[in-house]
């Protein structure tokens, strides 16, 4: 395994992050606790989680996946090796069956709580907040929601204050942002540096081969203001592997149990870019999925690469990215398909 740290801290992670939110649905308990041995055992020390997860999204399936990482804990012992991130979940229809105060102080309060007791730990080491309250490109929205723009933003001051107050309290470490744009990441690191409140560290937002958005204007950021990128659906929610190429839906595939969540990768374009990437790893003698998380281990503003699989011969492969090298030829190559088909997937 390869390491780094998250920015501005001593706090040591695997560049390979595994993700959960299948877990609770798609798997179950004992699918989870084998996914965390083997990714602990291959040296995956980072666990990115939410309150939200399962996914999809439901009243019933709220929390479970934090359940089944604090069993794990409580049957291991093994908090103290994994650096455990979660989020407080956005607001929105989409959550109407969590609570309806957004980013306030006591829903960021009753977050936090809750998370603890489900995760059975005293601490949380990266929180973060799962997307802006307000109306902001992502999830499948390619161009800026002007129609939104005259709606008030969060107040990041008051978010800031009670996530101070919570690392005070030692319940959370450290804070992080997911599916922001450069607006509301400098915001948030303005109104930190301001008023001495705590600065966020790293930023979860979508990054694959055919959807590289990242790239317009947050990873300058990334890089400038030392801000890591946690990037989120390297495999476009399992497209880039090309199981869905030709067509297919493979029996018990999440794109086949919950197609739209690959509807905004799958579109026509998108189809002809994977096909050509899948072409270019064959000539090189890797799968798709090796040469799709190779090249994001790679990137200078990607702190971790978040992998998550149904089924561990998956795991497996997307663990074992990290121990791949992309030759200058095979980068040059993807640039290529990159520059004929740029972002086909919104």
């Amino acid at each position: 395994m390869k390491y780094t740290t998250l920015p501005n801290t001593d706090i040591k992670v695997s560049k390979i992050c595994l993700g959960t939110m299948t877990w609770g649905n798609q798997n179950t308990e004992s699918d989870g606790h084998e996914q965390m041995d083997y990714a602990l055992d291959q040296g995956v020390n980072f666990f990115d989680t939410a309150e939200l997860y399962a996914v999809p999204a439901s009243k019933e399936t709220y929390g479970k996946t934090e359940e089944i990482i604090g069993t794990w804990f409580q049957k291991t012992g093994n908090r103290d090796k994994v650096v455990l991130a979660s989020k407080i979940a956005g607001a929105g229809d989409y959550t109407a069956h969590i609570r309806n105060n957004g980013f306030a102080k006591e829903a960021i309060v009753e977050a936090v709580e809750g998370s603890l007791k489900r995760l059975q730990t005293d601490y949380i080491d990266l929180y973060q907040l799962h997307w802006p309250e307000r109306g902001v490109n992502c999830f499948g929205v390619r161009d800026y929601p002007y129609q939104y723009s005259t709606q008030e933003a969060e107040n990041h001051l008051e978010i800031l204050e009670t996530l101070g107050s919570l690392i005070k309290q030692g319940k959370i470490r450290q804070v992080g942002l997911s599916n922001e744009t450069p607006w509301g990441t400098m915001k948030y690191l303005q109104t930190s540096e301001q008023n001495n409140l705590p600065r966020m560290i790293t930023i979860q937002n979508s990054y694959s081969l055919i959807h590289r958005a990242y790239e317009y204007g947050m990873s300058e950021v990334s890089l400038r203001e030392d801000i890591g990128l946690l990037a989120y659906s390297p495999l476009a929610q399992g497209v880039l592997s090309g199981k869905y190429l030709n067509g297919n839906q493979p029996e018990g595939a999440r794109g086949t149990l919950f197609p739209r969540f690959i509807a905004r990768y799958t579109g026509e374009n998108s189809q002809n870019a994977v096909a050509s990437y899948y072409e270019l790893a064959k000539e090189h003698g890797l799968t798709l999925s090796e040469l799709s998380l190779a090249f994001i281990n790679q990137l200078p503003f990607v702190t971790s690469n978040i992998i998550g699989a149904t089924k561990m011969d998956q795991l497996k492969e997307n663990i074992n990215s990290i121990n791949i090298d992309l030759s200058k030829e095979v980068l040059n190559g993807i640039e290529a398909i990159h520059q004929a088909n740029p972002n086909p997937a919104p």
